[in-house]
């Protein structure tokens, strides 16, 4: 993650639903599902004003961090997320390996 964007706090907006992080009045966001032992990633989005600034990538490994220290396990459904993870593989370690896609990580 960019250093400029390490200090902005991730908010989970359990209204809507979705992790974010906010940028000069812009926001990234991931949409979530949650049960009592896991957290589905569904859409990742940033404002097109945040384009080229590694928001998106920021919400994704603070929302990663968060899954990791709540002891959930993480469901990668969120193209963006998943192609994080293979890139990262690192963090393999939060999916839980009855995700269909775990292999492909």
């Amino acid at each position: 993650m960019k250093p400029e964007l390490q200090n902005i706090p991730l908010v989970k907006n359990e209204e809507k639903k979705r992790f974010e992080i906010e940028l000069n009045s812009h926001f990234a966001f991931i949409d979530y599902k949650e049960t009592s032992q896991q957290i589905s990633l569904i859409h990742t989005e940033a404002e097109p004003e945040l384009a080229g600034t590694g928001a998106a990538a920021a919400v994704v490994e603070k929302s990663l961090i968060y899954i990791e220290e709540s002891g959930k396990k993480l469901l990668p459904f969120c193209p963006y997320v998943f192609a994080y993870i293979k890139k990262n593989p690192e963090w393999k370690r939060i999916v839980d390996q009855r995700f269909e896609g775990y292999d492909k990580l």
